[in-house]
């Protein structure tokens, strides 16, 4: 019987256990992480080692699409209008990033995302971590 890995174990149940406010704090975390990651592959001449970025590049996007998408336009008010074209820039200079194989495109973005985090985890610093997708304007 295969054994299981502890830490998508712990992912699981951190997913299954967080608040609306929490999910799209980790969210901005992975995809700081994997753009991060991304970064690396700058360094190598090997193609195949340019593949890792390019994978990590479209892991971060996915999660920003997600962050997109889980926008509540209707009852998020200036938040959810202010966070829309912000996600679609982060979009945009991420397939930049990958099309032209440039690192300041997504140095912009991990730079931008770490001030939303920074916020959000700030904002649920302040006991607002219960707070319902509608007022956060995602998740």
């Amino acid at each position: 019987m295969p054994r299981s890995n502890p830490w998508q174990s712990y992912r699981t149940i951190a997913t299954q256990t967080a608040s609306p406010g929490q999910l799209v704090l980790m969210l901005y975390e992975g995809a700081i992480r994997f753009l991060e990651q991304s970064l690396t592959g700058f360094e190598h001449e090997d193609p195949l080692e340019f593949n890792l970025t390019i994978n990590n590049i479209q892991r971060a996007q996915a999660i920003i699409l997600e962050l997109n998408a889980s926008l509540n336009m209707e009852q998020g008010g200036e938040v959810a209008a202010t966070l829309r074209p912000l996600y679609d820039y982060f979009h945009r200079r991420l397939q930049e990033a990958n099309i032209n194989k440039q690192k300041a495109p997504i140095l912009e973005v991990i730079e931008r995302v770490r001030v939303l985090r920074d916020g959000w985890a700030e904002m649920l610093g302040k006991g607002q971590s219960d707070a319902q997708p509608s007022q956060l304007a995602a998740a």
